[in-house]
């Protein structure tokens, strides 16, 4: 099948439809505190008295409605923090909801009070701070004005952790609390004594499915509106100056690591045993008011939680998502991306290979703003690696670095910026990747984001005139959950461009996409909250030959319901021209050849609020020249407020009848989480993968008196539950440890 044949299936149509000029938003100075403040959770100090609460309306289920609660939500500071208090009636204070999340953990299974404050006031950025009636605390930052790249990625980087304090309290009249969180953990931008930033607050009372909000911002763009830092109320301090942090947290580690590994004569397993003794150091001090520098030295990240195994049923490589802290601070201003996962940087290319930790000597990033400009840079030195499969290269001692800006023009939505990343070997190997993008707002929910990347490697040719090391990327979208939306996008990667810091799935192609949908945010009479049609179009072609290499064609229906129930369903059908065969799994692959598949895709989900939820994934029809049936399963048990247990569940079954070959793949995960209390934690994670055979152990035990200040136990272990897969015969367990870590932080 020709790309000019089914070019001629896509019809990029652009409807213009008519738009409502967006509500203006009145500025709100929030006031200085006032009074005598005693930080204890209970929010009826006399200084809270004379400040006038936000003025909120319901989100959802029914926009614009009154709450069904009262909430008095206050904001004042001082000199040195930001202080909110909370008095969060509730009628029927019985049936909160307060269930066992740990540190840094949401859900929507939980009582909870948001303030997402955009800081900087860029309108697409924005910082989080989240807390329950037990007084957990959530930090986490939003990217790209909470506009997911995908179905599957939240717009989020839930990595990320700063310092503050809350306290809470509760009564049969509802539940309390007052926040303190400090201008040193912010950063923002003061101009001529005044700061401006974005402000969102909203409660979300669990066991009524219910959002309250300030502003009144629409669900008009799904389940991540209350976090559009451009649809944020503009508040002002006046007479504050960002401090400048100085935080210096040295680490220790030690523990203890066995491994089994096959004799030299390959007869037998031996038990080899290493003590574990490390210590390092991170630091961040503030260069300017807007400028921050974070350092580590021969950093670990021991105590990160294990990646969740996947089944790939693709001829393309897994995307894993970042979870070392290092990484996540204000990590949206490196983000350089294309079509899906495909990006100029993807920081797992840093002390990781293959799953393995490649061990990272020191570095250094910069992150913030100079002038209008938003900046990032960051550089590391990893040490030579020896990986532990022996069919793998070693690598030599390697240097990344990555410079990134951006700056807003025309208006507060539209930017300028470009990339810089370069990986330079001790060998002599090199890489180095530049580019320039832009994003502009063209209408109220329009964008145009453009963008064009080259590479620059010791094994190429290097020609800047040459498409063979160019990426180019169009995009123009209309995002919204009401009415007509639409998304469309080109983009060509040449032969050449392999970016070495970067994701990239595919090379030397054309990419062509096209989506249309329409939404209906019925009112108040109707069971549904939202819900639309959905017709996408992709297609990836081969710039040489000009073949089609995959092509998709997806008509969705999507819905969620004022109870919390929600999904999708979905028919997709599928060409994929297959240039060699690849293998599913020992005894099943799919050889080279054109296939043409149909199936059916449905994603539901009970309601998060609820003590026991669940939610199910479905895969079922014809698969290249076979059949596909998969099923997944994420049941969630909240026992109280100090236990939760979850369970998933995904068995994968493709069958090809006609060269009689099949493949069963299953995936279990277990986690247990037991909150003794909120600073006290114990977290059991256990994983299984069929097609490894295999079983991984992770415990976590935590103890978290303050911010900053941490203990860890971790234990791992790996194990074969084929122990006769091979020959000599495979040992009880392949690898087992133990490890502890302190890290102390002191504020200077």
């Amino acid at each position: 099948m020709k790309a000019a044949t089914l070019r001629k299936l896509i019809l990029f149509t652009v409807i213009i439809s008519s738009f409502i000029t967006a509500e203006s938003q009145d500025m709100k100075s929030i006031p200085r505190i006032t009074g005598e403040f005693k930080f204890d959770g209970i929010a009826d100090d006399q200084c809270w008295q004379n400040v006038k609460p936000l003025e909120m309306v319901m989100h959802t289920p029914t926009f614009a409605s009154q709450p069904t609660e009262k909430s008095e939500v206050m904001l004042c500071y001082d000199n040195n923090y930001i202080y909110v208090g909370a008095r969060l009636f509730d009628s029927e204070a019985t049936k909160m909801l307060v269930t066992s999340k740990k540190r840094d953990e949401g859900s929507n299974s939980n009582e909870s009070l948001t303030l997402v404050f955009d800081s900087f006031n860029d309108k697409e950025n924005a910082l989080v701070f989240s807390t329950t009636p037990s007084g957990l605390r959530n930090d986490f930052t939003v990217l790209n004005d909470a506009i997911a790249s995908s179905p599957r990625t939240p717009p989020f980087n839930t990595s990320w952790n700063t310092f503050w304090d809350v306290k809470t309290s509760r009564d049969d009249n509802g539940w309390y609390l007052e926040m303190r969180i400090p201008f040193s953990s912010m950063r923002f931008k003061e101009e001529n004594g005044k700061v401006t930033m974005g402000l969102i607050c909203f409660r979300r009372i669990a066991h009524k499915n219910e959002i309250d909000i300030y502003p009144a911002i629409p669900p008009d763009w799904g389940i991540y509106s209350t976090y559009r830092a451009s649809k944020a109320n503009e508040v002002t301090f006046e007479g504050i100056r960002s401090k400048k942090p100085f935080y210096v947290a040295p680490y220790a580690l030690t523990g203890y690591q066995q491994d089994n590994v096959l004799n030299e004569s390959g007869t037998a397993y031996e038990l080899k045993g290493s003590p574990k003794l490390n210590v390092g150091l991170d630091a961040k001090y503030g260069l300017t008011n807007n400028l921050t520098l974070d350092v580590t030295l021969n950093t670990d990240f021991a105590q990160v939680e294990a990646d969740d195994q996947q089944i790939n049923l693709t001829r393309f490589s897994l995307f894993f998502p970042e979870k070392r802290t290092f990484f996540q601070e204000r990590s949206s201003i490196f983000n350089f991306s294309f079509e899906g996962r495909s990006n100029v940087f993807y920081s797992r290319q840093i002390g990781l290979n293959k799953g393995e930790q490649v061990p990272i000597i020191g570095g250094g990033r910069i992150t913030g703003m100079a002038g209008k400009w938003d900046i990032g840079f960051m550089d590391l030195q990893t040490q030579s690696f020896d990986p532990s499969d022996t069919t793998q290269s070693s690598l030599p001692s390697e240097n990344f670095g990555v410079l990134r800006l951006r700056r807003q023009v025309i208006n507060r939505n539209s930017y300028i910026g470009g990339i810089l990343t370069s990986r330079l070997g001790m060998d002599g190997s090199y890489s180095t990747t530049y580019g320039a993008d832009g994003i502009f707002k063209l209408f109220r929910n329009d964008y145009l984001n453009v963008k064009l990347a080259q590479v620059m490697a010791k094994s190429l040719a290097n020609d800047p005139l040459s498409l063979d090391p160019t990426r180019i990327f169009l995009n123009w979208k209309r995002y919204n959950d009401r009415g007509l939306g639409y998304d469309f996008t080109y983009t060509w990667s040449g032969k050449d461009f392999k970016p070495a810091m970067g994701f990239q799935q595919r090379k030397d192609y054309s990419y062509y996409a096209g989506s249309l949908q329409y939404g209906w945010i019925p009112g108040k009479e109707s069971p549904l909250m939202n819900h639309k049609f959905e017709l996408n179009e992709t297609m990836f072609v081969d710039n040489v030959s000009d073949d089609v290499q995959t092509a998709e064609t997806e008509l969705a229906y999507k819905f969620n319901f004022k109870s919390g129930f929600g999904g999708m369903v979905a028919v997709m059908n599928s060409f994929e021209n297959v240039d060699r065969e690849f293998d599913l799994s020992e005894d099943a692959s799919v050889p080279a050849g054109e296939y043409n598949f149909t199936q059916f895709v449905t994603h539901l989900n009970t309601s998060e609020s609820k003590v026991i939820s669940l939610g199910i994934d479905g895969y079922a029809g014809t698969f290249y020249d076979g059949n596909r049936l998969t099923l997944g399963l994420e049941p969630l048990w909240n026992i109280g407020s100090s236990l939760q247990l979850s369970l998933a569940y995904e068995y994968n079954r493709v069958v090809f009848p006609g060269r009689n070959q099949n493949f069963v793949g299953n995936i279990g995960r277990f986690k247990a989480l037991f909150m003794l209390t909120t600073k006290l934690s114990l977290n059991a994670f256990v994983q299984y993968n069929s097609t490894e055979d295999a079983v991984s152990t992770n415990i976590k035990f935590r103890f978290n008196p303050r911010e900053g200040n941490d203990f860890y136990i971790v234990f791992n272990e790996g194990r074969s539950t084929y122990r006769d897969l091979e020959d000599p015969r495979l040992p009880v367990f392949n690898n087992r440890s133990v490890l502890l870590k302190y890290t102390y932080t002191f504020i200077l």
